[in-house]
């Protein structure tokens, strides 16, 4: 029996990126997104962000056993969190911010290009009939592009990405990139690991900037 599609191992330049800071070029993605605001270790808000990502997520990939999967389905692991990052005032490099109360996120989960609209509106209706207490109607699916960015894994407690970030802008710099981020490109995280479960020294995170050349 084959083994499912995991997009980390299949497209491992943007998942598992070294400890030393590289270049890549990130191409169009669908996505399932959920936008909000607030300290994400105490917000309720992003708690049930993340609930309604993983429920539809798993509600799509499931779909299989009720018949009703998209055409051109396959098996596969459903891919991690990612997050993008800003401030109330625009700009974040995930460095300069001290109250994360002001920290706006749209928090997402990669999917399959098989999803289409019809089949997110039924994993919506699906979970709505399981967790009707559930808001999910800010959730989208969208198509994200990226383009040019630098990217590193950082390795350890979330506190601690700043010097991780730090050097990512250096090499950026000396690169002869600079970092670009505006109103779409934005400081964007994937956690490969969960916090729920994994100690904080062995928590994985990509840290990507998007770029530009000087």
């Amino acid at each position: 029996m084959a083994s499912a599609f995991d997009f980390k191992k299949e497209y491992k330049e943007l998942y598992l990126p070294k400890t030393k800071p590289g270049v890549v070029d990130v191409p169009g993605m669908l996505f399932i997104m959920i936008d909000g605001r607030g300290d994400p270790n105490t917000s309720i808000d992003y708690k049930n962000a993340l609930e309604v990502l993983y429920g539809l997520s798993y509600s799509i990939k499931m779909s299989k056993k009720s018949g009703a999967q998209p055409k051109g389905y396959f098996e596969y692991v459903v891919p991690p969190l990612e997050g993008l990052w800003w401030g109330e005032d625009g700009y974040f490099d995930g460095i300069g911010i001290a109250d994360k109360e002001k920290l706006c996120w749209t928090s997402m989960i990669r999917q399959p290009d098989f999803v289409t609209q019809e089949a997110f509106k039924l994993a919506k209706q699906t979970l709505n009939k399981k967790k009707p207490e559930l808001d999910i109607s800010r959730a989208r699916l969208v198509s994200f592009t990226e383009g040019a960015c630098a990217q590193v894994m950082h390795c350890g407690s979330y506190d601690d990405e700043p010097a991780t970030i730090r050097a990512l802008e250096a090499f950026i710099t000396d690169s002869g990139y600079r970092t670009d981020l505006s109103d779409t490109r934005k400081h964007h995280e994937i956690y490969l690991g969960d916090p729920r479960r994994t100690a904080p020294e062995k928590l994985r995170t990509v840290i990507r900037h998007p770029i530009i050349k000087q």
